[in-house]
């Protein structure tokens, strides 16, 4: 048993440091441009931390589940092509603002306020990109309105 032991010992070594490395690295991931998004608004810039989901599987999970929201934070969901898209509230504890994006970085609608658990459809009622999901009634405390504007590094056309 000993010299088995003795054999594993390199093996474990190197999948510890493995796994530190990968500790170490996550939290730089997190920190890549794609985790930054800033909306302008005719009252300010606003900066969000966003998680971006762009499969038909992290789409589908989305916010659900969650208990709380940073007043800073979001998801932004990317459909990479414009088209008319919807949501709804299933699973969702938090109430949130969806802001509705076309492929240019331009605020196309807002609903506001979505209620926890509805299983209502809310359609973006054009063709959009993106949807940026934030906190219920963040749009409303930053002046957010259609035509205003979102930077992130997957827009197409930085826009101002």
């Amino acid at each position: 048993m000993q010299i088995f032991a003795q054999g594993l010992a390199p093996v474990l070594r190197r999948a510890v440091v493995a796994m530190a490395i990968g500790v170490v690295a996550l939290p730089l991931a997190a920190c890549s441009d794609e985790g930054k998004l800033v909306l302008h608004s005719s009252t300010g810039d606003y900066s969000f931390n966003v998680e971006v989901v762009d499969t038909p599987e992290s789409r589908a999970q989305g916010l659900m589940y969650r208990t709380e929201l940073a007043e800073d934070a979001g998801m932004l969901f990317d459909f990479k092509e414009e088209r008319p898209v919807s949501f709804w509230m299933r699973n969702t504890f938090i109430p949130l603002d969806m802001v509705f994006v076309g492929a240019d970085g331009v605020v196309k609608t807002i609903h506001v306020n979505a209620r926890p658990h509805d299983i209502t459809s809310i359609p973006s009622e054009v063709p959009v990109q993106f949807v940026l999901e934030i906190p219920g009634g963040r749009s409303v405390k930053i002046g957010l309105k259609p035509g205003d504007t979102m930077d992130h590094e997957r827009v197409g056309a930085q826009t101002r």
